[in-house]
């Protein structure tokens, strides 16, 4: 079972991962199991071309960036275990229990963390009840979100980036992916064990 699992591997997905990586020397860290799902394919950066983004060298293509986070992640915090080349589809169960299923494999998991794009129509099974119209994009973009009180959905869930309800900007995206994780860090320090709630018992 996975202590947190990551949903997405565009940038807050792969930003809430680097910063759960980097923290794996804390104690409280040291025995957690973190995952992600590395699925890209309809990540918006796909087709990005960055000018002026910072840190960033002018003509860079996401599509490089996405490749390259995951190679930096691999090469900094091994102990993250990455599952490429698979989309989730539904999500049961009860936060400290969740069984997240994709269409090749089932994962159990205390903490689901989504970090997909915000396209419509949202495609994973179990969350239908949180879809909301996106609240920062014109509604002729037909974008979505999912109902969240500062990044939680539910007991146990938590949105980054896009289906957040935040602008689709690099930087924003990443320090959406950053305070979940330090959201995560937070209850194992505390040692705050997750409640079971029912709210998408199926």
């Amino acid at each position: 079972m996975f202590d947190v699992l990551i949903i997405g591997g565009g940038v807050s997905g792969m930003s809430c991962a680097l910063v759960l990586g980097s923290a794996h020397k804390m104690s409280f860290v040291s025995d957690k199991k973190i995952g992600i799902i590395t699925h890209q394919k309809a990540s918006s950066l796909r087709d990005a071309l960055f000018n002026n983004a910072y840190g960033i060298p002018r003509g860079k293509l996401g599509a490089d960036l996405l490749t390259e986070s995951v190679d930096q992640l691999e090469q900094l915090y091994p102990h993250v275990i990455q599952i490429p080349d698979e989309k989730v589809i539904k999500i049961d169960g009860t936060a400290g229990n969740f069984m997240v299923s994709t269409n090749k494999n089932s994962y159990q998991a205390k903490i689901v963390v989504l970090s997909i794009g915000a396209g419509n129509p949202f495609t994973i099974q179990g969350l239908e009840e949180f879809v909301v119209p996106h609240q920062k994009v014109i509604p002729e973009k037909n974008r979505i979100q999912l109902k969240n009180n500062d990044h939680k959905v539910a007991e146990g869930i938590y949105v980054t980036g896009t289906l957040a309800g935040w602008r689709s900007q690099l930087a924003i995206a990443a320090g959406s992916g950053g305070a979940v994780a330090t959201d995560v860090l937070t209850l194992w320090n505390n040692g705050v064990h997750v409640q079971v709630h029912d709210s998408i018992r199926k």
